[in-house]
């Protein structure tokens, strides 16, 4: 008999595109467990700690596991986050994060059990990045701004628990949504001295989103921490949010610093 936690395992990866002959192999676990576990079998009984309801859910709501990993988590899912349905009951979160940043992925990963330490991570790979996936039944309590259709296409608020939590994490939510959607890059410009154009460069903080809300969301966290910033256009659409003040990069790289 395998318990729920392996269980869960097993169909977190098949739910995030894995053959079932590759969590097989994986695990150990034959194809006609883990194909009896998606269809006919219910779901062994949770026992001891695991047994504990979500904090979301309770009468009287307490904060998260982990609340400064989970401000950060909350940004990588604003920005490269989704959730979806189970079919055994439950949600799978993945937050994308790309291969070229070994770091950010492990980060991800620690960000999770640190929120949910009752639960597993496993990292699925995709082209050019990887989904870092966990299956839980709580998923949607802890991010309620979950809902159909991509995330620019509808209204995205937190709720006053979750304002509160930034409130007092707002380093590790910049940080979040940096990861996911920002890059600290070189920018180069020309200035007049001695009567010749000379060469000049500076380190600059982005962040992209199409969703005006996130975009909000990101301006009001980087004005309680008193860094200073602009919104770029990209044509007529006002989705670039730039970091190019010196006082403000040094703070910027002081917390957040470039991804790796």
């Amino acid at each position: 008999m395998y318990d729920l936690e392996t269980r869960e395992h097993a169909l977190a990866l098949v739910a995030g595109g894995r053959s079932l002959n590759s969590v097989s192999k994986q695990t150990g676990i034959s194809r006609a467990a883990i194909r009896a576990w998606r269809t006919r079998l219910e779901p062994l009984p949770r026992i001891g700690p695991q047994s504990a309801p979500c904090p979301r859910c309770r009468a009287v709501p307490g904060p998260p596991e982990d609340p400064a990993a989970y401000a950060y988590l909350l940004g990588l899912y604003l920005g490269d986050g989704c959730i979806s349905d189970h079919p055994r009951g439950g949600h799978v979160l993945r937050i994308a994060c790309a291969d070229a940043w070994p770091g950010l992925i492990d980060a991800c990963r620690d960000a999770v059990l640190a929120v949910r330490p009752e639960g597993s991570v496993c990292v699925l790979q995709k082209q050019g990045c990887v989904a870092v996936t966990s299956y839980g039944r709580h998923w949607t309590c802890l991010f309620p701004q979950h809902g159909p259709g991509r995330k620019h296409k509808r209204r995205t608020a937190l709720e006053d628990w979750q304002q509160a939590i930034v409130d007092a994490y707002p380093w590790e939510f910049i940080r979040g949504l940096i990861h996911s959607d920002g890059c600290r890059i070189t920018n180069w410009t020309t200035r007049l001295g001695g009567g010749e154009k000379k060469r000049y460069k500076y380190p600059r903080y982005f962040f992209t989103n199409k969703s005006d809300d996130i975009r909000g969301l990101f301006g009001k966290a980087l004005d309680l921490v008193g860094v200073e910033w602009t919104t770029l256009a990209r044509g007529s659409d006002p989705l670039n949010i730039s970091v190019a003040r010196k006082a403000s990069v040094a703070l910027m790289d002081l917390h957040v610093g470039p991804k790796y």
